[in-house]
């Protein structure tokens, strides 16, 4: 029974200590984490303003020049029925409030509703898909 005791009580001693570096670690994992927070902030503040500030030609470079159907298809000029390509490049800022509703600088509402309608049918590989899926994306 004595043996017992000194071998509890070591026991006790090692669970102490293994409670403060458990204690010990929590903390510097916490500091840790908040030091992480702080400097992730800036960076999402600075990509959020990126992608306000990106641009979506329509249609995009490599189809310059062509036309846009009331469906949001590239078409040859000319077709009638169809709207010119816009004059310039639309900021992301536009786009967000155009999809949520609004309407594109210096758009009728028949042009509106085609480019909105372009923007959205947007692929991988287009000129301004990346800007476009940028600002599908949930702001934390």
């Amino acid at each position: 029974m004595n043996d017992a005791t000194p071998t509890d009580g070591q026991d006790e001693a090692q669970a102490g200590d293994d409670s403060v570096s458990t204690r010990r670690r929590v903390l510097m994992l916490g500091a840790v984490t908040a030091g992480a927070v702080v400097s992730i902030r800036p960076a999402l503040a600075q990509t959020a303003g990126s992608v306000m500030n990106c641009q979506i030609p329509v249609p995009d470079l490599g189809r310059a020049g062509r036309f846009i159907d009331p469906a949001g298809n590239v078409v040859a000029p000319g077709t009638k029925g169809a709207f010119p390509p816009a004059a310039r490049p639309f900021k992301g800022e536009e786009v967000k409030r155009a999809l949520a509703g609004g309407q594109l600088p210096g758009t009728t509402y028949d042009s509106n509703r085609a480019y909105v309608s372009y923007i959205r049918r947007l692929q991988r590989g287009q000129g301004g898909f990346t800007c476009f899926a940028s600002l599908q994306m949930p702001r934390a």
